[in-house]
């Protein structure tokens, strides 16, 4: 169902406000405002979104038919409560976080919810939203569809998750996002101290990330911690050791994990 008179206020212009807000008005949402506590930041977003901006939580446009609120964890609270005192009293409020609870809107707003778009977001990158999933949550029945009429416009992949299931999903995603891209900064700053170009690396990188959609991980893992390969371990860790020991610790600890994983699914598979 589509309503191309849709309004929509951005609180925050952030990683994930600064694709979200431009995908959706591309698809007929109709972007009334920005806010983002520094003006650059605004100022940046609305000229994609075509639309005004404000640096002033006082000053949220009440014309929004739907408040979408992408601002740190840490300042949510915070935010949720001023925004309460100064946006539309009958509108829909929804945050993006992850980790956070839904109910962080309890006893401040009349209806709320959660649009969690579970993707990496950088403000240098389009994302194909088309692939990226939605997790969406809220306080009616009727508000959870309209978020996912909402997240609908730009993503086929729509999901209702409540707030427990979604801190799991976004500690899941920490490890297959964040830790992994942490891993490549760490590969890039070894091959980088012996003149080696991590552009070598990209088509390993690139192969281990199509074999997961084809095999569970645990079956795509291969290497020597897999194997049990003290030799080659035992090599690597020397190295490491001489020449920066925290990445030997961290190369011991996730070494012991393969391994340890690896004998535990043995022993429960038999």
């Amino acid at each position: 169902m589509e309503r191309p008179d849709f309004n929509i206020v951005f609180v925050g212009a952030g990683n994930v406000a600064s694709c979200l807000a431009p995908a959706l008005m591309q698809k007929g949402c109709r972007i009334v405002q920005v806010y983002s506590r520094t003006q650059e930041s605004a100022q940046t977003l609305a000229r994609k979104a075509d639309c005004p901006y404000t640096t002033d939580l006082t000053q949220i446009s009440g014309e929004a038919d739907l408040y979408i609120v992408s601002v740190k964890d840490d300042a949510l609270d915070d935010v949720t409560a001023r925004l309460a005192c100064s946006g539309n009293p009958d509108a829909l409020y929804a945050h993006t976080a992850g980790s956070m609870p839904m109910d962080v809107w309890k006893g401040k707003i009349r209806r709320y919810g959660v649009l969690y778009p579970m993707q990496t977001f950088s403000k240098q990158r389009a994302v194909d939203f088309s692939a990226v999933p939605f997790f969406i949550e809220a306080n009616s029945e009727e508000d959870a569809c309209l978020l996912k009429e909402v997240a609908g416009r730009v993503s086929p992949k729509i999901y209702e998750a409540s707030s427990e299931q979604r801190r799991y999903l976004h500690i899941a995603a920490v490890f297959a996002c964040n830790f992994t891209n942490h891993m490549y900064t760490l590969c890039d700053r070894l091959l980088a101290a012996h003149g080696l170009p991590f552009e070598s690396m990209l088509p390993l990188i690139d192969e281990t990330a199509r074999k997961i959609h084809e095999l569970p991980p645990l079956e795509a893992q291969t290497g020597p911690a897999r194997r049990n390969d003290r030799n080659v371990i035992g090599r690597h860790l020397d190295i490491l050791k001489k020449e920066a020991p925290e990445l030997a610790d961290l190369y011991g600890m996730i070494s012991r994990s393969i391994h340890t994983y690896e004998l535990n699914n043995k022993m429960t598979s038999r």
